[in-house]
């Protein structure tokens, strides 16, 4: 049984205001009588918006790397193609998150990398999956989508109802659509009851 997660707390500053006082510090004495102001693009998201989107992206990219590794691991034809299909179903989800931040403005940074977190498939997950051959692999497999896909569609359906922009509300409201569909799909797989 997977160990309790604990919940990683960050102060998420509006990127706008992170890049202004990046800016301001870095300036540097100038020898013009005037300073010149710095024009900082500011991105259309709320900070719901934001802090949903900078999650979203790398529990999808962390789900993918472990689906990836179903193709040649997953005992059954069964679970192989549903891991297929839900594979491509999470790169295509990357795709309009990706996009989503960058018309936000927000930086392709990972705010959450080695975060321990509710729902990520973490890199000692992705070792123990590595290891694992057989029915363990293929339980492992289960447990940590089943985590991921219950948690992302619980903190999509947290910025559907929060959420400051329209684009980024119905990105989440499609985001928990679809996580019903994928957890159903999951639970008529064999022994992946729960």
């Amino acid at each position: 049984m997977k160990a309790a997660r604990r919940t990683a707390v960050s102060l998420l500053l509006p990127p706008a205001l992170l890049l202004a006082g990046l800016t301001a510090c870095s300036a540097g004495p100038s020898s013009d009588a005037a300073p010149r102001p710095t024009a900082v693009p500011a991105p259309s998201a709320d900070p719901t918006d934001s802090a949903w989107i900078q999650l979203m992206i790398p529990m999808d990219e962390q789900a993918v790397a472990l689906l990836d590794l179903a193709e040649r691991k997953a005992t059954g034809p069964r679970l192989r193609s549903w891991a297929d299909r839900l594979r491509t179903a999470q790169q295509t989800e990357l795709t309009a998150l990706r996009g989503l931040r960058d018309r936000m403005g927000l930086p392709d940074t990972d705010v959450h990398e080695g975060h321990d977190m509710p729902g990520m498939v973490t890199a000692r997950d992705l070792e123990r999956a590595r290891a694992a051959g057989g029915a363990p692999f293929d339980r492992l497999l289960v447990e940590e989508i089943r985590d991921h896909l219950r948690q992302s569609a619980q903190v999509s359906r947290s910025q559907a109802a929060a959420g400051g922009g329209a684009e980024a509300r119905e990105r989440a409201r499609t985001t928990v659509a679809a996580r019903a569909g994928q957890l159903a799909d999951l639970g008529e797989l064999p022994g992946a009851g729960g």
